[in-house]
């Protein structure tokens, strides 16, 4: 049989260390929080349900208890795992839905996580037990060739509005462009007067493809 500290004998040791006030006040109530939960259960004396009850009940923020300053509470609160000792596993209801077991979890944040791990594992699930129901796989081996549209086919084309085609035609006129000091380069680019880039080389030409016009 070992030899281990009581909760109590923890408590009194850290204590007889002189820690300061708040320090004291603060060991005080995790003491009686792990004495409470010790006698009502469940048993659950991890660092992270110690450090969210604590925190409920404004004592101190949770994740303090990671900190190396928090090293004290930390012994105190093994000193109770050690007399609970290891918790029994947790029985699982196979006739309940998972969903029921998802409702229970608190952490809102954990509840939406687990319900997107339980939809992707659904539909990962239903995706094997449709590959299982095939029983022959025909693999095609062809290469695939790609056939590049214009941006704009004829069923866009009919989407437009005949002012809407007209204005895009005038774009590229002779006229238009003259009225603006624009001129039409011999690469499909629009340059002003001073044979300054107004749209780059493939612009016109471009368009004119889009329009069905080459």
């Amino acid at each position: 049989m070992t030899n281990r500290t009581t909760p109590d004998e923890a408590f009194d040791a850290i204590l007889a260390t002189g820690p300061r006030p708040q320090k004291v006040r603060n060991l005080r109530e995790l003491h009686e929080v792990c004495k409470a939960l010790y006698e009502v259960g469940p048993r659950d004396f991890s660092i992270s349900n110690i450090g969210k009850l604590c925190e409920e009940k404004g004592i101190f923020k949770g994740r303090g208890l990671y900190n190396d300053s928090a090293e004290d509470y930390r012994k105190l609160i093994q000193a109770w795992a050690d007399l609970a000792g290891p918790m029994p596993p947790k029985l699982v209801d196979k006739e309940k839905p998972s969903e029921a077991y998802v409702a229970e979890i608190k952490d809102p944040v954990l509840r939406v996580l687990v319900r997107r791990d339980l939809a992707q594992l659904a539909r990962v699930t239903a995706e094997l037990n449709l590959l299982k129901s095939q029983k022959t796989f025909v693999v095609d081996k062809r290469p695939i060739v790609e056939n590049v549209q214009p941006a704009l086919g004829n069923n866009a084309l009919k989407a437009l509005e005949a002012f809407e085609l007209e204005a895009l035609k005038k774009v590229l006129a002779p006229r238009s462009l003259a009225r603006r000091g624009w001129e039409e380069g011999k690469l499909g680019e629009i340059v002003d007067e001073k044979g300054r880039p107004i749209f780059e080389p493939g612009f016109a030409t471009g368009l004119r493809k889009l329009l069905g016009e080459l």
